[in-house]
């Protein structure tokens, strides 16, 4: 069976510049690849506003029409997100299958979901966007109820679906709402436990599954495809002097993430919006890095992790010439050059991560009597947080000299204090 051939439509309208344009069209091919389509042909038209009827206008849409017959085409992407009236008007005068970006992303989501979860969210955002867009007999509403005027033939096709999506988005939005707080459950528990996370962020495809493999010791699935991470993976990282944390791959950004998935996905967002820091993680070697930087931080805004402490990772330095490196270095001076796929880097990007996470360490003196629980349980943490220089033994008192890490201890002490 033959893939799909498809035709890309852009438009360059307002501020838009062509190269930004060209450079969105190339990211809608990348897309439209990854769900499985091959791409045949490629249009961009440049008008002041789009045509509220047809997107495009009535003489876009012919020449568009013969050219897809031309390049026998069976589907016509849009690289923007179509009103339901124009989605009808194009695919009545293209006769044609016709999806817009968000339909596509929605598409690829579908196809790569796999925990139960993933696919919950991914359902949920697809029903969102197909409830407004749900067409029928819509000259002739049955009304029920009682009185003169108001019995009918019953309900219509259109309202019975209208119905059953609203009651299937009722359910899945439960079901949505338990992982929110069997993840939030863990979350503290992971906090009780001192133990810090680190979110791994960034545009789809920067390389994150990739170090999330270096850092954790993992073989999560990457490759070049879009959005091959969907379901977030927490796995716990030890440093060299015996420390841990915790570090969490995430879903992929891109530019106009549909806000239904968006949404869908807040019960997964939310390990980043609980992170204790994240790793911005950039495709250094990727020419609209710029454009890509600025469409993360607008989506962690929306998220709501605006306000969590971050750190620049630019990632693929392996693939840039050396002066290219050092201009880099220069422009962002706090940001880290690694390539995740050789593992340069990584041992300054931990160090990094440990002096932002207040991991750095502290020496303390412990005297504890192992007869009593929480002396017992605290020597226990000792042992698991930290690095114990020497611990002398008598009459069933034990003196520990060891580093431990000062995020640890403050929070240690913070506690001793409230239940003072």
């Amino acid at each position: 069976m033959r893939s799909e051939r498809a035709a890309l439509v852009g438009l360059i309208s307002g501020t838009v510049r062509r190269a930004d344009a060209e450079r969105s069209l190339d990211e809608l091919e990348g897309l439209a690849t990854t769900a499985g389509a091959t791409v045949a042909l490629r249009a961009l038209q440049e008008r002041s506003r789009p045509d509220p009827a047809t997107f495009l206008g009535s003489g876009k849409l012919a020449s568009l029409a013969a050219a897809c017959d031309e390049s026998d085409v069976d589907l016509v992407v849009f690289d923007n997100e179509l009103t339901p009236a124009q989605l009808r008007q194009v695919e009545a005068r293209l006769g044609l299958k016709v999806v817009d970006r968000t339909q596509l992303i929605l598409d690829i989501f579908a196809g790569r979901a796999r925990t139960r979860e993933g696919k919950l969210q991914v359902e949920l955002a697809q029903l969102k966007y197909l409830l407004p867009r749900l067409v029928g007999g819509s000259d002739y509403l049955s009304r029920l109820g009682g009185g003169i005027g108001t019995r009918g033939p019953g309900e219509t096709k259109l309202e019975s679906d209208r119905r059953k999506i609203r009651q299937r988005i009722s359910r899945l939005s439960d079901q949505i709402e338990e992982v929110r707080r069997r993840r939030s459950q863990l979350r503290e528990r992971r906090r009780k436990a001192s133990v810090p996370t680190v979110a791994l962020v960034g545009y789809t495809n920067a390389g994150k599954t990739t170090l999330f493999n270096l850092l954790a010791g993992e073989q999560a699935t990457a490759s070049d495809a879009l959005f091959v991470t969907l379901d977030p993976l927490v796995r716990r990282v030890r440093l060299a002097d015996n420390r841990e944390l915790l570090v969490s791959d995430t879903v992929g950004f891109i530019d106009r993430l549909p806000h239904t998935l968006v949404a869908a996905f807040r019960a997964t967002l939310e390990e980043v919006v609980g992170a204790d820091l994240l790793l911005h993680v950039i495709d250094a070697a990727e020419p609209g890095m710029e454009h890509r930087v600025e469409a993360v931080r607008r989506t962690l805004e929306e998220v709501g992790a605006a306000g969590v402490p971050w750190l620049e990772v630019f990632n693929k330095c392996d693939r840039l010439h050396e002066a290219e490196v050092e201009r880099l270095q220069r422009r962002e001076p706090d940001g880290l050059c690694i390539s995740a796929r050789t593992g340069f880097g990584r041992a300054e990007l931990l160090d990094a991560v440990s002096a932002r996470l207040g991991l750095d360490a502290r020496r303390v003196s412990l005297a504890l009597n192992l007869s009593v629980d929480a002396d017992r349980a605290l020597l226990a943490q000792v042992y698991r947080f930290g690095k114990v220089e020497e611990q002398i033994e008598q009459d069933g008192r034990v003196r520990v000299e060891a580093e431990v890490p000062r995020r640890w201890w403050d929070r240690l002490q913070r506690g001793a204090e409230d239940d003072d």
